[in-house]
């Protein structure tokens, strides 16, 4: 099959690259283009660890062909982070919210999302928010308080 050159925003920057149609957008922007937060869990969106926003919508990297982000704006944990750490990834380092640390670029995606969306979700709303993130390590409480602790602190 033939290559076809999309261009998109990453993280603030224009790239174009080349991909196959059937390129997954976590290969390219692990392989191709050396943004390593997103990883591979599950390979089937179930985990969450693949986490990027697509014009600022959680979506799981591991789903989406490249090819579809022709023309859109993805941001990785690395956009993010881009001046120092978020007032969100200072209070997980707080309240301790990760072992491995495997999740944790997902996590902090979807979690963006949610807070610019409703900037004061209660404890449900915030579970319910990151249900489809596995974290394997922490039992998610340390993450719920160090949520709830950002938007005590706005």
């Amino acid at each position: 099959m033939e290559s076809k050159e999309i261009k998109f925003k990453l993280n603030g920057k224009i790239v174009r690259t080349e991909v196959k149609p059937y390129d997954k957008l976590l290969e390219v922007l692990r392989d191709k283009l050396g943004v390593k937060s997103p990883k591979y869990g599950c390979g089937r969106g179930e985990c969450g660890a693949c986490s990027v926003l697509l014009d600022g919508k959680t979506v799981r990297s591991c789903l989406i062909y490249a090819v579809e982000v022709d023309g859109h704006e993805i941001v990785s944990l690395e956009g993010l982070q881009a001046n120092g750490l978020t007032e969100l990834q200072k209070s997980f380092l707080k309240h301790n919210s990760f072992q491995c640390g495997f999740c944790a670029p997902g996590m902090v995606i979807q979690v963006t999302e949610l807070l610019r969306e409703n900037p004061h979700p209660d404890e449900e709303e915030i579970r319910e928010y990151i249900s489809g993130n596995l974290c394997r390590c922490t039992g998610y409480n340390p993450i719920v308080d160090a949520v709830l602790d950002v938007i005590k602190n706005k």
